[in-house]
This record gives C-alpha cells, sequence and structure tokens, in this order.
C-alpha cells in the first residue's frame, strides 16, 4: 500500500526503506500513539514527514502538504551507520546473546552523537549468518523481525531522541 501511496517517487527508492518507514509509521500510532485505527490521510502525511525526514523528495497522495521545515544549516544531516554482518561477526561464539548486547552498545554508542538517522545495514546477511542458514526460511524471518524490534524498543527507551532509524 505505502508504495502506491507514493506513486512514481516509489521507482527512485529502495522498498525495503519504504517498507521499514511504513513499518515506522504503523508503529508509532500503535505503541507511541496507542491508537488502533488511522485514516489513510494521516498514514500518508505521516508516512510523507518519514520519508522527507530521510532526505527523499516525495509527495504521498493522499496526505495533507506538508511545509516544508526551514533549513537552519546547510550541512547534510549526521548519520550514524553500522553494519549488522560486522556486529554479528564480532559476537563470534556468543551467538544471539552476544549479538544483541553488541547491538545495543552500537546504538547506544550512535544516540551519544545526537544523529539525525542512525542506519544499520546488512540485516538479511546477518540474519542468516546468526541462524546458521544458507536459504532464508521461517527462523530466519523471525530473528530478522526480532533485531527490528528490539532496535526499535531500545531506540524508544533511548530518551527523547528525535532520530529515524533505518534497517536495511
Amino acid at each position: 500500500m505505502s508504495i502506491k501511496l507514493i506513486g512514481s517517487a516509489a521507482r527512485e527508492m529502495d522498498r525495503e526503506v519504504v517498507r521499514q518507514a511504513a513499518a515506522a509509521v504503523l508503529f508509532y500510532f500503535r505503541y507511541e500513539q496507542k491508537r488502533t485505527s488511522v485514516t489513510v490521510a494521516e498514514f500518508a502525511a505521516a508516512l510523507e514527514r518519514v520519508l522527507r525526514g530521510l532526505g527523499f523528495k516525495v509527495h504521498v497522495a493522499g496526505a495533507v502538504p506538508v511545509k516544508p521545515e526551514p533549513a537552519t544549516t546547510t550541512a547534510a544531516p549526521s548519520v550514524a551507520e553500522a553494519s549488522l554482518s560486522e556486529i554479528a561477526a564480532a559476537a563470534d561464539k556468543g551467538f544471539e546473546l552476544a549479538f544483541f548486547h553488541r547491538l545495543r552498545f552500537e546504538l547506544e554508542h550512535a544516540l551519544t552523537r545526537s544523529p539525525k538517522l542512525i542506519r544499520f545495514t546488512g540485516l538479511r546477511s546477518c540474519v542468516k549468518q546468526l541462524a546458521g542458514a544458507r536459504r532464508w526460511c521461517p527462523r530466519c524471518r523471525r530473528l530478522n523481525d526480532q533485531i527490528v524490534d528490539f532496535l526499535r524498543q531500545c531506540l524508544a527507551h533511548g530518551g527523547d531522541t528525535k532520530c529515524a532509524l533505518v534497517v536495511n
């Protein structure tokens, strides 16, 4: 549905980024706003705001036009990046327990720099590495969702942070 709302701009964007942005919007409405339903216009406006915050120039169909925020600086927004595959490799024999400990450490370390965006890359290869799988399987899907949920929860408990989280 998110891809259809974005329209032609979706061709220029990574579908996984759009999927994660839509999931973040749903997470926001459900857990932070404690809402069980939203209108398409509300969802579209929130999705547009998130994608614009990530630096994309999009207009989401059905969204109320969003006024651009005044630029306070010409510098590019700060981005903190980390590789999930490298974190998994560093966890080595500690498997998932050590992985999640290191992942929390990496997120907390990134937050100390007050970035506008935190990006974790290599999710698919990380999951397969931790699951010991050559091909994607139901266990991989569960672990994938567990990692994304863990990062969202850590970010939510991280205090008053005003940054976006991208996991791909």
